[in-house]
């Protein structure tokens, strides 16, 4: 005879088990109320109960009660709890970006597609916050004179959808020839973004490199010698530069109109775009 479970619940009425999961550093959860997903920070007990502190990849902290089944681990429900004392909280090594960092990984064959961006400045500083990331999905940065040049690299680059190009321009805002190009050239395997600031220096925190704000620049001068001769710094741009590129860190140092135009460049040139083995 057929043995029968004495459980005669049908399944889609059983309760499942929302396992319970300790909030370590850098795990990342999303919480199920609001859709935030964030990197764990911290756990704190407060007179209403323990919580949590997320930091999502612009930076940007939540805090949140640590109710069951109240955020998703790779999709699935769980209950946050506060680590064990004394337990290893060894945290996950993470690139500059916020990305989990992948150990002993070997650079990918460079994909057909390209990031371009507009001066080398902008570069080096792509370089210096998402470079590992760029190696591992096999993407090349490539350095982009000025946006004047874009619709002749185009052009000569012939973007398709195994082979797209992404474009991150500076000072996009409407109205101006910057944007006039940008939508001439851009097509469905080409996309152009660009952040709001006159120069990427400004792209960098203030805080991150220890002023209080970026001077304005009068209209007629030369805007990187105007920031230097207002924060009292020798008028050495290059030199300037090197102390800005110094005082950054992570994506944390970075302004979030730049963070989220450089990872949706990324993002699109690897979607559809095959990397080599």
């Amino acid at each position: 005879m057929r043995s029968y479970s004495p459980d005669l619940t049908p399944p889609w009425k059983r309760s499942t088990p929302v396992p319970e999961v300790p909030a370590e550093p850098d795990l990342v959860v999303e919480e199920v109320s609001s859709g935030f997903c964030g990197a764990v920070i911290r756990c704190e007990k407060t007179a209403q109960g323990p919580t949590v502190t997320l930091e999502d990849r612009f930076g940007k902290h939540r805090v949140f009660p640590m109710e069951p089944a109240a955020f998703l681990l790779e999709g699935r429900p769980v209950t946050l709890v506060r680590p064990a004392a004394g337990a290893d909280r060894k945290a996950p090594a993470r690139t500059a970006s916020g990305s989990l960092a992948v150990p002993g990984a070997r650079a990918r064959v460079a994909r057909a597609g390209r990031i371009y961006v507009e001066g080398r400045h902008d570069a080096e500083l792509v370089e210096r916050v998402w470079g590992d990331d760029l190696r591992v999905e096999g993407v090349v940065v490539e350095y982009l004179g000025g946006v004047d040049d874009l619709p002749a690299i185009v052009a000569d680059f012939a973007p398709g959808p195994d082979a797209r190009l992404g474009v991150l321009v500076d000072h996009l805002v409407p109205g101006s020839k910057e944007s006039r190009i940008a939508a001439e050239a851009s097509g469905e395997s080409v996309l152009v973004v660009g952040h709001p600031y006159i120069d990427v220096w400004e792209a960098v925190k203030p805080s991150s490199v220890g002023i209080g704000a970026w001077p304005r620049v009068p209209r007629g001068q030369d805007w990187k010698t105007g920031v230097c001769r207002a924060l009292g710094w020798p008028e050495n741009t290059g030199a300037a530069w090197q102390r800005i590129l110094a005082s950054v860190r992570s994506y944390r140092d970075l302004e979030p109109e730049l963070l989220g135009r450089v990872e949706e460049l990324i993002d699109f040139v690897t979607i559809g775009g095959p990397a080599g083995p």
